[in-house]
């Protein structure tokens, strides 16, 4: 049988991948793994397919989060980051996404502020599917298209709410 038409059990399709069984059936059941029924009604996947799949697969093929992220400069402006979260909570709730907010109080010129350092290792990690800011400045005040160029390789979606126009980078 040619490689591309063999077929393998769930089990052995779940230990290929090193996740539980569940986890397959979820991602065939989501159609994000091809499979087929036996003649007995078993789910047969294509092994071609499963030989494919790299780590970096596995953040596609699991729901990655959406992440709000806000920043003001001092604590005098304490407002405007409840504001901030305010609005990105409503945007992300109102597009039906899972989501969690980042926020931080630092200058947008200190790449070394806590929440900013939590984003960048989320998405490092692929975690992130998607970064919602309200403003582009929010996330640094300069460099934030080196975050956007890190975003377009981890494939995040960027969605700056001031604009009204979602971009993927990709």
């Amino acid at each position: 049988m040619e490689d591309s038409q063999m077929t393998i059990s769930i089990g052995d399709t779940a230990k290929e991948l090193g996740v539980s069984v569940k986890t397959v059936r979820r991602w065939a059941d989501s159609g994000k793994l091809r499979f087929e029924r036996s003649p007995s009604g078993h789910r047969r996947f294509y092994l071609a397919d499963i030989k494919r799949i790299t780590p970096r697969d596995f953040n596609q093929l699991e729901d990655r989060v959406t992440i709000n992220y806000a920043r003001v400069s001092s604590s005098d402006q304490k407002e405007e980051l409840t504001r901030q979260i305010q609005v990105l909570e409503a945007f992300s709730g109102a597009n039906g996404w899972q989501f969690e907010t980042i926020s931080d109080l630092g200058s947008g010129l200190n790449y070394n502020k806590k929440g900013l350092q939590k984003l960048l290792k989320r998405i490092m990690q692929g975690d992130v599917g998607r970064l919602v800011l309200t403003h582009k400045d929010r996330l640094l005040r300069f460099g934030s298209e080196l975050v956007f160029a890190m975003c377009e390789e981890y494939e995040t979606e960027v969605v700056i709410i001031n604009k009204s126009t979602r971009h993927l980078r990709k």
